[in-house]
């Protein structure tokens, strides 16, 4: 048999302080009911002192590895998908490796936006079939506050902070990760980006550098996120020779709850096999799958064999799906 990554806990971190839609209100010139209707968010987890991206990761490890049975020595890998870490050097999974303790692991960030998790996902399931022996850290964490501009009305509604992690190893009984279809197109960066600090040498200081926040074309995203995920799931699912009818369960990124509702339409997937969180967390990027995962694994809704699929779309374009049987 072959060996795959199986998943063997999960975890996940949110900051204490919520910012609602009527909290908005207040701030820039939107409603609760403009938010709710075309993003289907009610509030977002917003970070506060001592909540930086690499504490709520480090969290979320810690409920990872207690539910796993496996000390942080144990580790021999930490991948974490973030574009939002405090600093830029050491990687966001040094400094979790530090916070929980991983002496003996290596540790590397995956900058894939949104996709990150997913991308760090495939990267994990390719060392542990290379090595099942290994037991490898993944977590999806962001500080998007620290990356959105509070005067735009268009972007400052959708993002919220938080992270997800899950540890895997090695499995040949037919469970864990069967299949990837990962993408990426820079030919659309301009759609959704975020700038660097300002450049320190005069000479590479880029003139159109308005700001390192978030920027997006919301309207072109949306199309192209529908039609990129759409098209992954498709071909995953034919290349592993399933059928939508055969998931349990499918978590998309949580983006925008049209872009959920489109997908699941042009899939033909049932709500109920749609997990959809989006109305608590608001858009968490790389966190956003981690997250539910965790939730779900929590609450029970997976039970072993079961078919879980996740699809995500991020700035890049990023975008992927990922087929696990639990």
């Amino acid at each position: 048999m072959i060996n795959r990554a199986v998943i063997l806990g999960t975890g996940s971190s949110l900051p204490v302080r919520i910012l609602t839609n009527v909290d908005l209100e207040k701030m820039v010139d939107t409603t609760d009911e403009w938010i709710t209707s075309r993003t289907g968010i009610k509030s977002r987890h917003i970070s506060t002192k001592g909540e930086e991206t690499s504490k709520l990761g480090a969290e979320a490890a810690r409920q990872a590895l207690n539910q796993a049975g496996i000390a942080p020595e144990a580790l021999d890998l930490i991948i974490v998908g973030t574009m939002t870490c405090e600093m830029t050097m050491p990687s966001c999974a040094c400094l979790i490796q530090k916070e929980i303790g991983a002496v003996n692991a290596f540790a590397f960030d995956m900058n894939a936006a949104c996709s990150g998790f997913l991308f760090s996902l495939d990267m994990a399931d390719k060392y542990i079939r290379n090595n099942p022996a290994m037991k490898i850290l993944v977590v999806g964490a962001e500080n998007l506050s620290t990356r959105t501009n509070w005067q735009d009305r268009n972007t400052c509604v959708l993002f919220g902070d938080g992270a997800g992690a899950c540890v895997l190893t090695g499995n040949d009984q037919g469970r864990g990760l069967l299949s990837s279809r990962l993408s990426s197109d820079g030919r659309l960066w301009h759609l959704l980006s975020m700038e660097s600090a300002p450049s320190m040498n005069p000479e590479l200081l880029r003139e159109t550098n308005s700001g390192s926040f978030i920027q997006m074309a919301g309207r072109d995203v949306f199309k192209y996120a529908v039609r990129a995920m759409e098209d992954s799931v498709t071909r995953l699912l034919a290349d592993e020779q399933i059928v939508i009818e055969d998931v349990s369960l499918v978590i998309p990124h949580q983006a925008n709850i049209r872009i959920l509702q489109s997908l699941a339409e042009r899939l033909r997937i049932p709500p109920e096999k749609l997990y959809v969180n989006i109305d608590r967390y608001g858009n968490t990027s790389a966190a956003s799958v981690a997250i539910a995962i965790d939730e779900v694994n929590r609450a029970g809704r997976l039970c072993r064999g079961d078919l879980l699929l996740l699809c995500a779309f991020g700035g890049g374009f990023t975008w992927g799906s990922t087929i696990i049987r639990w």
